[in-house]
């Protein structure tokens, strides 16, 4: 009798144990299950919380070699992409600022082929070709611009087929990310990949230049324009519908300057006064305008050039709506709101919503 008694409450034991176990379990599972569910919500939202377009502002200056705007291009990215604008003097410095080796950039696309947008060409393909951090491309590099960008590339090829050869031997092997694919474009050329594109339109950079380009870049439903080097242009407008995010070279002089120096007012007929840039903006009605490749000249250094404060006021008089004056490393997210945020060496970036 006391063994049967034994044998029962053993058997209790177990039953409540493996219960407890099975319970337990229920537990873990349900507890694994709301970590999880809890990880997929952050995930998705950060997802959600990332803009679609996001575009760097590399250099916003002009043919001055000044340390303070390097010269002209920008970043673009988006769906997976990093496409260049233009590939002026310090372009590498900037992207490698950003911690973006050089052999990252997906393609480069060229607005014309004036030497301060195209000075940075041979740094960018050839250190993004070196296999160190910083570079590491293996692929060709790829070069889209308007008509002459095939033979300026093929002639860099040659005039650098020394370093070419050499590093080739340096590796022991000859690799593609030191070989050039370059196509000239014109409007009516489109470039697609991973739902990203990218399409070219002729802007009014003077009366002798016909195949100067600005680009119109969309993905996820949202849009820049890159305005390139351009008078008040009808044609810009018309690509520029419904675009997000308007980015527009600019020039000013100084009225003295102005009045005394027919090389000022020459630089001046290639390109547009904040109100030219205002009238086009007021047009678009984008988000956010934004100026880069800024041009302030004067022709006596003991007179100072226009400000950027000027450049604002000025182009208030026409347009109202929301405007950021350029500087290099200015980034703008482009999604349902648009947010732009100004480089500091810290990392930390103060944001500004828009719209």
């Amino acid at each position: 009798m006391c063994l049967l008694r034994l044998k029962i409450i053993n058997e209790k034991v177990q039953t409540a144990s493996f219960s407890n176990l099975k319970n337990e379990a229920k537990m873990k599972n349900k507890k694994f299950k709301g970590i999880f569910f809890i990880i997929f919500i952050i995930s998705v939202s950060s997802l959600n919380a990332q803009s679609p377009i996001k575009v760097t502002l590399l250099g916003t200056g002009a043919p001055v070699p000044s340390i303070e705007r390097f010269g002209p291009s920008i970043l673009v990215e988006a769906g997976g992409q990093k496409l260049l604008f233009d590939c002026g003097r310090g372009a590498a410095q900037r992207l490698w600022q950003l911690k973006i080796p050089l052999g990252k950039i997906d393609a480069l696309f060229l607005t014309h082929l004036h030497s301060d947008h195209v000075v940075g060409i041979p740094d960018m393909w050839l250190t993004g070709w070196i296999p160190a951090v910083y570079g590491r491309r293996t692929f060709p590099f790829l070069v889209f611009g308007p008509r002459g960008t095939t033979d300026m590339m093929e002639n860099l090829v040659k005039a650098f087929s020394w370093d070419i050869s050499t590093r080739n031997k340096e590796k022991n092997k000859a690799d593609s990310g030191a070989l050039v694919n370059a196509t000239d474009i014109k409007e009516g050329f489109t470039w697609e990949r991973n739902g990203v594109k990218v399409t070219p339109f002729t802007v009014r950079h003077a009366e002798f230049i016909d195949s100067a380009l600005g680009y119109r870049i969309d993905y996820a439903g949202h849009s820049v324009i890159l305005s390139g080097d351009t008078r008040y242009s009808e044609n810009l407008i018309r690509y520029a519908k419904g675009a997000d995010v308007v980015i527009h070279e600019v020039a000013a002089a100084n009225e003295h300057s102005m009045q005394t120096s027919p090389l000022i007012n020459q630089i001046l007929g290639f390109h547009s006064s904040p109100e030219d840039a205002g009238k086009v903006f007021k047009q678009i009605n984008p988000k956010l305008a934004v100026y880069s490749h800024i041009v302030l000249l004067t022709a006596d250094p003991s007179t100072p050039p226009p400000t950027i404060n000027d450049l604002t006021v000025r182009t208030q008089k026409i347009y109202n709506g929301p405007l950021q004056v350029g500087e290099d490393l200015l980034s703008i997210e482009i999604g349902d709101n648009v947010k732009a945020s100004k480089f500091t060496a810290t990392g930390s970036k103060p944001t500004e919503v828009i719209k």
